[in-house]
């Protein structure tokens, strides 16, 4: 496990990489304090029989015998002492031990009498340690103090801890330890409260201006009618407005409570450690100080302190804890970082220009409305609710000219709220919310919240195979020894010094473990999937005993293992004869290449001959193909003067690697994931390459990307889709970019191979998702657009450098990703559709009514009431709708494409002019046809204006489907709110008519508001209608698709670049085929009818071809009559309305 220490124990000594002599005595002082406190506590405990009784009353058993034991030391420190007065032989000042010791009082004691007892933050626990001088030699690398503790081993002693069977681990020594030096968490800032985010809702200039404007209404309100009348207006603002800010408070609240929950999430991480002789896994909160954690991959230094922070970037170790939490700099940092973050996603940022330019629109509406509205009213233009003149110059009182132009501001400000989208923001964080809970529970947890919005633009998916698309479950299925192909009984059919070879390379060349078993059961295996299912067989097939090996050998050198390499080595020493044996262990091929010799299972040594290593060649290759990863392990016996001159060597290079004897070959099984091949044929099918970069050698790597669906059965090793690592990295820069998209598979590849192909992919236009489990994969998950690590087999480093952690290491898993990535932009966009909807039409609609009219139908409090509908429970409703399967039907969002597509503005434009008409008509004529005074006839207006955009709610769900239904039983959420919607205009209009400013309606103008309402449906449906008889084209990444075809029964061409490579993809009612096609007719130009479909940069991927037939004359054919060509053949000719409709395609004449 590659570990990153950050927030974990965060200062920690190292346990075997130095061996620090302790000094042998205390300081003269120090040991006077001591022999202070043993005869300052033997006379009190003396003083008082009665007291001594109550002590041993309250004080248990294992307080007595630490008290015992403090005495005995105490007294031993005393005889020293004499000692060393008496003979004078040290003139030094020796390293401290210190030994802190409280007095308490306990219950029913006399306050004078002094007990010991722990308390939290007592060192009387561990008399040598001293908490804060413990951390501070760690933060300050002391040595010195290191060695006063006695070195590294003085040091465990101190923490009652084992380099190997770390601490005890009940229940009382954790918490003992806790309450001794604290537990592993840091002071985080408050959270904000509920305050803070109703503070902030206030800032915002609108609402204020709105809070003047209803202060001066109360007011001129209360002075004019009284008090018992003159409020209502005033006070249906205030109102208005304090539900506004409570809305959006409770929203921001809630959704800061989320992302805390999921941060929470995110920061426990699981640490490998050592307790009570078994090594177990526990989470970072868990962490004590003297918990040995296992670490792998030393940082290199003689240094034996690790700071938090620290990578390990190669090898493997241990780690005593000697400070966690707070007493710790890391924990100190941490708690003074605010975590205030004002991190735009880049949706968030196009949004937000996206909502400034709206602003600024409705801004320069309102103003206009405002100077209308007061030069009519200043010019005698406008009327009350009598009919008479408002303003008659110096006849009227200014009381009643201030409340009127306070009625003209708060409608033009208001018309401001309404304009700006302020909702936009609020469905960001509402769509990115609820995605990152739901995909929580789809295994993926979401690091960085722009990787949900990228997500779903990915045009290619870089992804490893252990683990992802293999279960990671390694079965040791295969066994070569020599050229002899084993079957089970292994310890009988093979010799035993090539058995005993076999164990030492197992057992010593190995970073996994294995715990002793509990009664009944078998041994526990630790480590890398690999390293376990190798342990497991030696132990239960080859008789292999961990323990009695590491009493056997001593290890002298250990050559870990990383990516680059692909093996790892060791050098040990036999104890009993002191023969020095070194061992071998990795990929196949490349043992076998250093290897010029090998066992058979008789014991017998053979040379390996040109016609041997390829007998062998045959078998790795042989194994692979059966989609096994193949291990090889070779040793060899050195002498001391070759290990010395290897050493002495100026390289890296501490191991022998040539001429070593082949011990044996075996196999791995780990079969591919249920579900993967569908999963990966649903990327396909939504335009995303898949791509698989994997260490394993090209003949296993492409067995399992033909088992997952990533390569066809009949594709060849040499055909270009399948390389080698060191065949990409060698090729130039061109040939790179030329070959990049056709690669499908990458065998025995390094990280540097991956982050290769990252680059350029990302150079060739492509938004690249990337997979990775291991430290060296950072770059790679870095570098890529969307990095998505492991959350089982990934390191922390890799974690830490992810945008996303897959949660179950499933490859199906990273498929919901992309739907979700999809979802969140395409609820995003239908929440877009709706609100601009609203803003447009009331916009529209006030300003013609106040430039004709001198009034506007729709008050303060009716549009705030409108933009409180819109802002929130429309985006709750729109927000949380769920992925469905038709958007990954679809090809990828480019990155430039515009936010609001030509779908969009048709749409939003058709309900707009058809609200706009429709209440302009109540305006003007709404009182002469329906009889209806005014009062009503705005009541009317403001009903059938929020009906309008609840049943517009219902469209927005789906921007191309004519079946806005589909699916509407999945969401219960968003029927609940549009109930919530309706019961609430109900109360508005027949309960709130004073705060509302409306009339009661009685039943039958209640169904003409919602039948106008409902008009909006059939107008929806007729408008997706107006495409039935175009030609739909997504050029995106090199492809083409068309999202439908009707009317198809003239094709004609024109022919302006021969043999343009084409790829159609057709759908109808819901379905989706592949028409694998290639135009010989090949013109930027493919005419329909009468609609162009023009193409840019288009791929052949498919093996059928189209091929038009060509008229001289007037470049038609008849019928669309189209010439099949199938591998070269010109066999089959068909009418090509049969062909379409054979494909699911519409046709018609």
């Amino acid at each position: 496990m590659a570990s990153n220490l950050n927030s974990s124990s965060d200062y920690g000594v190292f346990l075997n990489t130095i061996d620090t002599s302790a000094a042998t005595f205390t300081k003269a002082q120090k040991r006077w304090r001591i022999a202070y406190s043993a005869i300052y506590f033997a006379l009190y405990i003396a003083k008082d029989t009665a007291a001594e009784k109550r002590i041993k009353a309250q004080i248990k058993a294992q307080k007595r015998w630490r008290l015992a034991y403090v005495a005995i030391y105490s007294s031993r420190v005393m005889v020293s002492l004499f000692r060393d007065i008496v003979t004078n032989t040290t003139n030094n000042d020796p390293p401290c031990t210190i030994l802190d010791i409280e007095p308490v009082i306990l219950d029913g004691v006399d306050e004078n009498t002094h007990l010991v007892q722990i308390e939290e933050g007592d060192d009387s626990c561990f008399p040598s340690i001293d908490r804060s001088k413990l951390a501070e030699m760690v933060k300050e690398k002391a040595l010195d103090a290191l060695a006063d503790f006695g070195g590294v081993e003085g040091l465990t002693k101190a923490l009652d801890t084992d380099p190997e069977n770390g601490i005890h681990g009940d229940e009382h020594d954790v918490r003992l330890r806790q309450s001794m030096f604290g537990m592993n968490t840091y002071q985080k800032p408050p959270p904000k409260g509920f305050i803070y985010f109703v503070v902030e809702a206030f800032k915002d200039i609108t609402i204020l201006i709105l809070l003047g404007c209803a202060a001066l209404s109360l007011g001129f309100g209360i002075k004019e009618k009284g008090a018992g009348q003159g409020w209502y207006e005033g006070g249906s603002i205030f109102v208005a407005v304090f539900l506004v800010v409570a809305v959006s408070a409770i929203s921001n609240f809630r959704q800061a409570r989320q992302f805390d929950t999921l941060s929470k999430i995110s920061s426990n991480i699981k640490i490998d450690v050592t307790r009570d002789e078994r090594r177990q896994e526990i989470s970072i909160f868990d962490i004590v100080v003297g918990d040995v954690v296992f670490l792998t991959i030393v940082d290199g230094t003689q240094n034996p302190f690790l700071l938090s922070g620290s990578k390990v970037a190669d090898g493997y170790a241990r780690m005593v804890v000697t400070s966690v939490g707070m007493n710790t700099a890391w924990g100190n940092m941490m708690s003074s970082i605010s975590r205030d973050s004002n991190d735009q996603t880049p949706l968030q940022a196009r949004l937000n220009k996206l909502t400034s330019t709206i602003g600024k629109v409705g801004l320069a509406v309102a103003f206009l409305v405002l100077v209308v509205l007061l030069i009519r009213y200043f010019t005698g233009n406008t009327e009350d609710e009598n009919g008479n003149q408002e303003f008659n110059g110096s006849k009227t009182q200014t009381n009643a000219v201030f409340n009127s132009v306070v009625h003209i501001v708060a409608a033009a400000v208001t018309i401001v709220v309404v304009a700006i989208p302020e909702g936009l923001p609020l469905a960001v964080t509402l769509t990115l919310a609820y995605s990152m809970k739901r995909m929580m529970a789809d295994q993926a947890m979401v690091r960085k919240l722009p990787a949900c919005e990228t997500m779903g633009s990915a045009t290619v998916i870089c992804t490893d195979k252990t683990g992802t698309l293999t279960m990671n479950q390694m079965k040791l299925t295969k066994l070569w020894l020599g050229l002899e192909d084993m079957v089970e009984r292994y310890s009988e059919m093979i010799a035993k010094k090539v058995l005993e070879l076999f164990r030492q390379g197992v057992g010593l060349n190995t970073t996994g473990s294995v715990c002793k078993p509990v009664s009944g059961s078998i041994p526990e295996f630790f480590g890398s999937p690999t390293e376990k299912a190798i342990l497991s067989w030696a132990v239960l097939e080859l008789g292999m005993d961990m323990e009695k090996l590491k009493q056997t050998y001593t290890i002298l050198h250990v050559e870990t293992f990383n990516s680059e390499k692909k093996r790892s080595g060791v050098s040990v020493r036999k104890k009993s004869d002191n023969t020095i044996h070194v061992h071998w262990k990795g990929a196949a091929e490349m043992v076998l290449a250093m290897c010029s010799n090998y066992y058979e299972s008789t014991g017998n040594v053979k040379p390996i001959d040109e016609e041997g290593r390829k007998q062998f060649e045959k078998i790795i290759q042989g194994m692979a193909a059966s989609s096994l990863r193949c291990i090889a392990f070779a040793h060899k016996q050195v002498s001391e003067e070759e290990m010395q001159e290897i050493k002495d060597r100026k390289t890296n290079q501490k191991l022998n690697e040539a001429e070593l004897t082949l011990l044996g070959i075996v196999g791995l099984k780990d079969p591919c994931r249920p579900g993967v091949k569908d999963a990966i044929q649903v990327c396909r099918s939504a335009g995303v390459d898949i791509k698989m970069i994997t260490g394993d050698n090209v003949f296993t790597a492409k067995a399992i990307a033909t088992e997952c669906g990533i390569l066809e059965p009949n594709q060849h090793v040499n055909s270009g889709e399948v390389v080698e690592g060191v065949e990409f990295r060698n090729y130039t820069h061109e040939e790179r970019m030329d070959k990049v998209d056709h690669i499908r598979v990458m065998a025995r590849s390094s990280p540097f191979d991956k982050l290769l192909m990252v680059q350029c992919l990302k150079q060739k236009g492509h938004v690249v998702a990337v997979t990775g489990d291991g430290t060296n994969d950072a770059p790679a998950l870095k570098e890529a657009d969307v990095g998505l690590s492991m959350g089982i087999q990934g390191t922390e480093v890799a974690k830490e450098s992810s945008d996303i952690v897959i949660l179950d290491d499933d490859f199906a898993s990273v498929a919901t990703v992309l739907r979700w990535g999809r979802c969140v932009y395409n609820n995003i966009q239908k929440f877009i559709q709706f609100q601009l909807t609203v803003n447009v039409a009331a916009l529209v609609i006030n300003f013609i009514a106040a430039v004709s009219a001198g009034e506007v139908p729709l008050t303060a409090v009716q549009l705030l009431w409108v933009n409180l509908i819109m802002d929130t429970l429309g985006a709750l409703a729109l927000a949380t709708e769920l992925p469905t399967d038709e958007l990954m039907h679809r090809p990828p969002v480019g990155r430039t494409e515009p936010l609001i597509t030509n779908i969009m503005w048709r749409n939003l434009l058709a309900q707009a002019l058809y609200q706009i008409t429709i209440l302009l008509i109540f305006q003007f004529r709404g009182k002469s046809i329906f009889n209806v005074n005014d009062r009503v006839k705005n009541t009317l207006i403001f009903n059938t204006f929020v009906l309008c955009q609840v049943f517009n709610e219902f469209n927005a769900r789906k921007l191309e489907k004519k079946n806005v239904f589909t699916g509407l039983h999945k969401n219960r959420l968003f029927m609940g709110i549009v109930g919530i919607t309706i019961v609430l205009q109900i109360v508005m209009v027949e309960f709130l008519k004073k705060f509302a400013d409306t009339e009661k309606l009685n039943w039958w103008q209640w169904l003409l508001c919602t039948a106008i309402a409902a008009l909006s449906w059939p107008i929806a449906c007729e408008n997706s209608k107006s495409d039935d008889n175009l030609l739909k084209v997504k050029d995106y990444q090199n492809r083409v698709t068309i999202v439908r075809v009707k009317n198809i029964y003239r094709f004609d061409s024109e022919i302006e670049e021969p043999n343009l490579e084409i790829t159609w993809k057709i759908s109808s009612s819901g379905s989706s085929r592949s028409l694998r096609s290639r135009a010989y007719s090949a013109s930027h130009r493919l005419r329909l009818s009468s609609f162009s479909l023009k193409t840019r940069r288009l791929e052949r991927i498919f093996d059928h071809r189209a091929v038009t037939e060509e008229d001289s004359d007037n470049d038609d054919v008849e019928d669309g009559r189209l010439v099949m060509e199938e591998n070269g053949d010109n066999n089959d000719v068909e009418d090509g309305r049969s062909m379409m409709e054979d494909y699911g395609v519409e046709v018609s004449r």
